[in-house]
């Protein structure tokens, strides 16, 4: 019997299979059904142990899909300052042919990252991490094959770094919230942690 909230015909379930957009981008129906797939399973067996998932980040489709989120998203180079239009004129297909090859055999290392400081509104300065075009395609193909599973146990008041989900509809439920009656919230940021914290 599944757990509560985790029934094949919740919200979420079905939220997977439908076209999400990034910009104009929708998710190949290939990509889709791997994804429904896995969510169906991690809300139908909530203790089940996916262990072979390695091979589905080097998937053709997986991987062109990741590209193309990748290059919506635009950013700037990482170390070895390679940019879009480089690997436009090498050859999309080539290079994540090339790519998925290095996946498969195991050979992918990722590029350290690069470190750049932007200014803040406060005058201080914030450290950001730009990951090369290589290491930011991997990390969204891994993204696209984990989140589905990921997405099955986590709980419908959560919010954040959530695909369809953003802070105004958290404040939009807690409005309704405070409407039936609920008088009491507790908002918790960590302020500057990753800038602060031991490490």
């Amino acid at each position: 019997m599944p757990a509560e909230g985790r029934g094949l015909s919740s919200r979420q379930t079905q939220d997977v299979g439908k076209d999400r957009r990034l910009g104009n981008l929708f998710t190949p129906i290939t990509v889709q059904r791997l994804q429904t797939a896995l969510h169906a399973k991690a809300k139908a067996e909530p203790g089940f142990r996916f262990y072979v998932l390695y091979d589905k980040t080097h998937r053709e489709d997986i991987l062109a899909h990741a590209y193309a989120q990748c290059r919506a998203n635009k950013g700037a180079p990482g170390v070895d300052r390679q940019d879009f239009t480089e690997v436009e004129a090498y050859g999309v297909e080539r290079w994540l042919g090339e790519l998925a090859q290095a996946l498969r055999e195991e050979t992918y290392r990722p590029e350290p990252i690069r470190r750049v400081y932007i200014p803040r509104a406060n005058g201080k300065l914030r450290a950001l991490g730009i990951s090369t075009l290589r290491d930011r395609v991997c990390m969204r193909a891994a993204m696209l094959v984990l989140e589905p599973i990921f997405e099955a146990d986590l709980p419908p008041e959560q919010y954040a770094y959530r695909a369809g989900r953003s802070a105004l509809d958290a404040v939009r439920e807690v409005e309704g919230l405070l409407q039936r009656g609920h008088g009491e919230v507790v908002d918790a940021d960590l302020s500057d942690y990753l800038n602060c914290s031991n490490r």
